[in-house]
């Protein structure tokens, strides 16, 4: 059986987004599954002196601002950039955690709900209420979710994962490893999937 593709996230980027609206199709293509890896860019950039995208030099944030809601478009994935940009994503990873231990299928609609949510309906998934509803939307119970999140159990696993990260050299978000190789950002799919199909290049 073909290794899962590792898609290395946080739930504060556009571009993961983005790449999330088309792996699971790459990956179907290909005789493969995606394992949702969540991790906090916030403990990664303090680690590595990287800062978000949007505060960058001048120049750079504004082509980053403007090049968001232009990658949404030529991929014809809903947009429109949050009001509040970036959040704390720690309650949302730690929900999708909880969720993955209890039914995948279930947290992979969740992960995909929480994404439109924030990108497309500018709902601040950093919220525990707005959590709690997206869980009810996706058929999870929102009382027990709240509870899962606040598990030991669950916070631990949140941490190695950022650990693990950090470890494997992610600095920014997505970042697909396929067999080893990584590759970082969502343009970098078609890479991703010439590989898939016949192998290192």
């Amino acid at each position: 059986m073909p290794t899962p593709i590792e898609f290395w996230f946080d739930f504060s980027s556009p571009y993961s987004y983005l790449a999330s609206e088309k792996i699971e199709e790459i990956a179907a293509r290909h005789g493969r599954k995606v394992a949702y890896k969540p991790t906090l860019l916030g403990v990664i950039f303090r680690t590595t002196g990287g800062v978000p995208l949007t505060e960058l030099v001048p120049p750079k944030a504004s082509y980053f601002a403007h090049d968001f809601e232009r990658s949404a478009r030529f991929a014809g994935v809903p947009y429109r950039h949050p009001s509040t940009f970036p959040i704390a994503t720690i309650n949302a990873a730690r929900a999708l955690l909880w969720l993955q231990a209890q039914d995948e299928a279930m947290a992979v609609r969740f992960l995909h709900a929480a994404w439109r949510a924030y990108f497309s309906q500018d709902r601040n998934i950093g919220e525990p209420e707005v959590l709690g509803a997206l869980a009810t939307e996706v058929g999870a119970d929102p009382v027990a979710l709240a509870r899962g999140m606040q598990e030991p159990a669950i916070k631990d696993r949140l941490k190695a994962l950022v650990d693990e990260s950090i470890a494997r050299g992610v600095f920014g978000a997505p970042t697909i490893f396929v067999d080893g190789e990584m590759f970082w950002g969502h343009d970098r799919l078609p890479q991703v999937e010439r590989w898939l199909a016949s192998g290192p290049f």
